[in-house]
């Protein structure tokens, strides 16, 4: 099932501006690799759990994934041959912004060529560029 929040103070929210590079989430926390995005993109519910999907199905549950996104923007629409006015249109999907340098997802307890196999799977069901990224030991 894909993921939404349980509740939103706000039923629709407005389309807002996706300026920039990520400010927080940039560098791997928990895994020992990840997958960063190099492009900004409203990721949705469905491409996320799609990137999990692929993830825990090729490490057949071995190691650990981290999914560092979670789409708690609603994005409306209207439907098809409807004309201008009446107002807003209901919700459709949750979406997750992401700007460039988000970390995706992170993967840990696995060694690195199985971790590259696994982040690529999953970086052919995302809708952007992105690249592996190894964390940083020490400092």
């Amino acid at each position: 099932m894909a993921m939404m929040p349980k509740r939103v103070k706000f039923r629709k929210s407005q389309r807002g501006r996706m300026k920039g590079r990520a400010q927080r989430g940039n560098y791997v926390a928990f895994g020992d690799f990840g997958l960063q995005a190099l492009q900004q993109c409203w990721l949705t519910a469905q491409q996320i759990e799609a990137g999990r999907v692929a993830a825990t199905h090729f490490l057949r549950r071995e190691g650990k994934l981290w999914v560092r996104v979670f789409p708690d923007k609603p994005v409306s629409g209207k439907p098809l041959e409807t004309r201008m006015g009446k107002g807003k249109g209901e919700p459709e999907y949750w979406a997750c912004v992401v700007r460039a340098g988000r970390i995706l997802f992170e993967l840990g307890g696995v060694p690195e060529d199985l971790a590259r196999q696994a982040l690529r799977r999953v970086a052919s069901k995302m809708p952007i560029t992105t690249r592996l990224v190894v964390r940083r030991r020490g400092l």
